[in-house]
């Protein structure tokens, strides 16, 4: 007879796996808190994944949700919030010594929304500078010599070392998908303006998304739910087999070759498991979308942050203010209009494809996390899917050369977000 395998520690837990056990009785919210509070204790030092973290207002928040007998979607289910979104109890900086200490008065809704479904918001998650390209103290933890990615990195650092089962983040460039690829963690980028960013940093409003980072593609489905006030719908069984448009997309010589092969390979294999799997190829015009990303995002920002500029020009960083604050300034608002007018073009020619596959197989990185802290490495691979308002997920599904995870990215037609979660599921199931 077989030993009993060893029970998951609870810090392990999924976030659907925590609401299951507190509702069946067999743990408590404060139960889960200590567990994520002592995994903190014993990894933060090495990977830095929290700008604040109050570990007595967590439990303080846990104890009172067990006391109360509350019961919700989230309840008990510690996450992290990206510090570039706002809350009434904690600090705000936004990755820049400008708001040291800057406190705001209320959450943000996505905040609001999961703490109303009976989650703790645990602490603050580290950002790049105004979730740009000058990184933070974040390591990666799976090799600490590398970079988590971003900017978005704390919340999928924090997620992927099992400090918290959920994290928010944002996304206008990558900033959700290059760290959950970087990491090992599934990431979403939902339809754009689907999600309520209330009192979260505006970036580039035409661009700009919240991001959900987690260990199953289920809480992503739920956490999508809770964050749009609905009520949780599971993902849907026996799916059938997907018809997926393998899209390598003009950067694909850019890819690393280990890349390029582990993608052919996962295509390969989800046709041997029943899926319908062709070639998709994008309209020439998707190549001008890196200019037109850089424009319209440098354009937007340099604007939005016109009283930092001109108040603490010196506080900014060099890369910052050499990168996306120089293209914006330097932008005419005539270039401006006339890459919006390409990328809508670009949304009109993407629709058709979705007439003919269910889910596009694109890359979510060039490669493994690289050595070092260049946290927005490789952003040519993200801007098409991130212009085109499309809604994306991440799966942690291969290996690179030297261990280090590489994400395959899904995409599915605007608005069809649920069944992106359905074929994701059964995708990460045949690669698995």
């Amino acid at each position: 007879m077989k030993p009993a395998r060893p029970a998951k520690p609870l810090h392990e837990f999924t976030a659907t796996e925590i609401v299951a056990a507190i509702n069946a009785g067999s743990t408590n919210c404060e139960a889960i808190a200590r567990a994520c509070l002592e995994r903190i204790a014993a990894r933060e030092p090495q990977v830095q994944a929290w700008q604040y973290l109050d570990p007595e207002q967590g439990l303080a928040q846990a104890r009172a949700l067990d006391k109360s007998g509350r019961r919700g979607p989230l309840i008990g289910v510690p996450f992290g919030v990206k510090d570039i979104i706002d809350t009434c109890d904690m600090p705000t900086e936004y990755g820049t010594p400008i708001y040291r200490g800057y406190r705001p008065r209320y959450d943000a809704a996505c905040v609001a929304l999961g703490r109303k479904a009976g989650g703790i918001p645990f602490g603050k998650t580290v950002t790049t500078e105004f979730a740009n390209i000058h990184p933070g103290k974040t390591r990666n933890p799976l090799d600490t010599t590398r970079t988590p990615g971003g900017s978005s990195s704390g919340s999928a650092a924090a997620v992927a070392d099992c400090m918290v089962p959920l994290a928010l983040g944002t996304q206008t460039t990558g900033s959700t998908t290059r760290p959950a690829s970087f990491c090992g963690v599934f990431g979403y980028r939902p339809t754009w303006g689907t999600l309520r960013s209330s009192r979260v940093m505006e970036s580039s409003g035409s661009l700009d998304t919240l991001g959900l980072l987690a260990r199953s593609i289920e809480d992503i489905a739920l956490y999508r739910d809770v964050l749009l006030g609905v009520e949780p719908e599971p993902i849907a069984e026996n799916m059938p087999a997907p018809r997926i448009g393998f899209c390598r997309t003009h950067v694909w010589p850019r890819l690393e070759t280990t890349t390029q092969n582990l993608l052919e390979d996962a295509a390969q294999r989800l046709a041997r498991a029943g899926a319908v799997v062709e070639d998709a190829t994008l309209p020439v015009d998707f190549e001008g979308l890196e200019a037109a990303h850089r424009t319209i995002a440098g354009f937007e920002f340099a604007r939005n942050f016109t009283w930092e500029i001109e108040n603490h020009w010196e506080m900014l960083s060099e890369l910052l203010r050499n990168g996306r604050i120089k293209d914006g300034l330097e932008c005419s608002f005539e270039r401006y209009l006339g890459m919006r007018n390409l990328v809508e073009r670009c949304r009109q020619l993407l629709a058709p494809l979705f007439d003919d596959y269910d889910i596009l197989l694109a890359p979510s990185a060039a490669g493994e996390a690289p050595i070092g802290w260049d946290a927005t490495c490789n952003p040519w691979i993200y801007m098409i899917w991130t212009t085109m308002h499309v809604p994306s997920v991440t799966l942690p599904v291969f290996k690179g050369p030297s261990g280090m995870p590489i994400g395959a990215q899904l995409i599915a037609r605007r608005n069809n977000d649920r069944q992106l979660f359905a074929a994701a599921r059964w995708i990460y199931q045949k690669l698995m």
